[in-house]
């Protein structure tokens, strides 16, 4: 079980490098150079990023990637939201059908639980603090 997985990762990064960054435009070209995330990864994610308004891409040759909203406003649960649906730490599965005790099971529970934490936790880390902006 991945807690984060590979296009959340990328796309963290990706936006911390973004943040850090003071240049106008960052293209694909230097991301793929500087963090070694394979390109074809990196151009669907900057593509999904750019459907969802967390950046804006501008063509040509001096063109690039700018960030929509400021780096102390992206927060690591709207990209988990975003790549991955959510966080799901307690999918039962017996046999490939779902659990038929998952309403009564103690352990649901306790991960339902868990999972909430995890959920409030990653909603307050932004992409500003991971970066070392703020906190």
């Amino acid at each position: 079980m991945s807690l984060i997985n590979r296009d959340t990762d990328y796309a963290i990064r990706a936006l911390c490098f973004m943040a850090k960054n003071k240049k106008k435009f960052i293209s694909a070209k230097e991301l793929v150079r500087d963090l070694k995330i394979p390109r074809p990864f990196l151009r669907k994610i900057l593509q999904t990023l750019n459907k969802r308004r967390v950046l804006r891409s501008y063509k040509g040759k001096s063109g690039g990637f700018v960030l929509v909203q400021p780096p102390k406003k992206i927060f690591v649960m709207d990209l988990v939201r975003i790549f991955q649906g959510g966080v799901k730490l307690r999918e039962c599965i017996f046999k490939k059908k779902p659990c038929p005790n998952i309403r009564t099971c103690l352990l649901s529970r306790k991960l339902k639980e868990i999972e909430g934490k995890v959920i409030s936790q990653l909603e307050v880390i932004s992409i500003a603090s991971l970066a070392g902006e703020i906190k």
